[in-house]
């Protein structure tokens, strides 16, 4: 329990904030949900050390308002900050927008796989019809990153050893309320198990690990270090649609402002302790490496390896679900 103890309470300061973030002029970076909460908040410490960065996301008028508060709150920024229109619940929406992307920019040196569903109404599903929270945070990314991968790469090839990364959002939640052994339960084919949308939600956040450390695998072939990740527990929307006195104890005495989630991306983005060697890396509130639970680590090794190989077979079903729209 020391873990989960560790990423709620006692927390060392955050190394890497708005007041020593290195300047970032000339780099290029995606953050997904990059108009609200955390992401909004990384987006405007990036944008102010002169990045270009590109919040993508579904709600054009959600993304106005956060590009004229950031742009206002850094009249001297050298960077450029634009909205990226895609709908991770609907995987038909990615390519074109990654399409527009590309005719607008020649290098990616980050991308941020911040977004998140949490708690949706029971039933909810993606365009697709796969469960929505499944859909958005699991397979929306995965396809996201499948399509950026050769300018990703690209980008490695010029760039200083370790400074392109990809950064998947984890959750405390994968300690404490994923199903055990594995985090994930899979049907025959793959497919996460409906545990109802609690247990559904901590099982995506597993499927953000297991995507970082399988896409690791590839970092001496690209040259792109991935990186997952617990932002922290914090007072962000994603906690809409809670209620109650459970609702108001957490967000009273355990939740923290969102910067501080911005903090933990900002330093898995940039830390220069993050080496290819640790790809595949697992960081705690507010940037620091920590540690997995063993039946997680034991999903991501096969059975020939003494493991379960729960993450391989959820990663190909991933990949069978998005190769029609890649």
């Amino acid at each position: 329990m020391g873990n989960v103890f560790s990423q709620f309470l006692f927390i060392p300061a955050a190394r890497l904030t708005e007041k020593n973030c290195p300047d970032q002029t000339g780099r290029v970076f995606i953050v997904t949900g990059g108009y609200t909460g955390v992401g909004a908040e990384l987006c405007k410490i990036l944008y102010t050390h002169n990045a270009t960065v590109y919040m993508a996301g579904r709600s054009a008028s959600k993304a106005e308002k956060a590009l004229a508060s950031i742009k206002n709150a850094s009249p001297t920024s050298k960077g450029r900050i634009e909205f990226l229109h895609l709908d991770l619940s609907d995987l038909s929406t990615i390519k074109p927008a990654v399409n527009s992307f590309s005719a607008q920019q020649q290098r990616l040196d980050g991308l941020v796989n911040n977004a998140a569903i949490m708690y949706p109404a029971k039933g909810s599903t993606d365009a697709q019809g796969n469960e929505l929270q499944v859909g958005t945070n699991c397979l929306g990314h995965y396809l996201l990153h499948q399509l950026l991968a050769p300018l990703l790469t690209k980008t490695a090839s010029s760039s200083p050893t370790g400074a392109v990364r990809v950064a998947w959002a984890g959750s405390v939640a994968v300690q404490v309320a994923c199903p055990q052994p594995h985090g994930i339960v899979v049907e025959d084919d793959g497919r996460p198990k409906d545990m109802g949308v609690e247990a559904n939600y901590a099982q995506t956040k597993v499927g953000s690990v297991f995507f970082a450390r399988e896409f690791a695998k590839t970092t001496p072939q690209t040259g792109v270090v991935h990186v997952a990740f617990n932002p922290g527990n914090l007072r962000t929307e994603l906690q809409r649609t809670w209620t109650g006195v459970d609702h108001w104890v957490t967000d009273t005495f355990l939740l923290h402002p969102p910067i501080y989630g911005a903090y933990t991306e900002l330093w898995a983005m940039l830390t220069p302790e993050l080496t290819p060697d640790k790809s595949g890396a697992y960081v705690y509130p507010w940037g620091r490496f920590g540690a997995l639970p063993p039946g997680i680590e034991a999903s991501m090794k096969t059975k020939s390896d003494g493991g379960s190989g729960v993450a391989a077979k959820f990663i190909e079903w991933c990949a069978k679900q998005t190769e029609t729209f890649a």
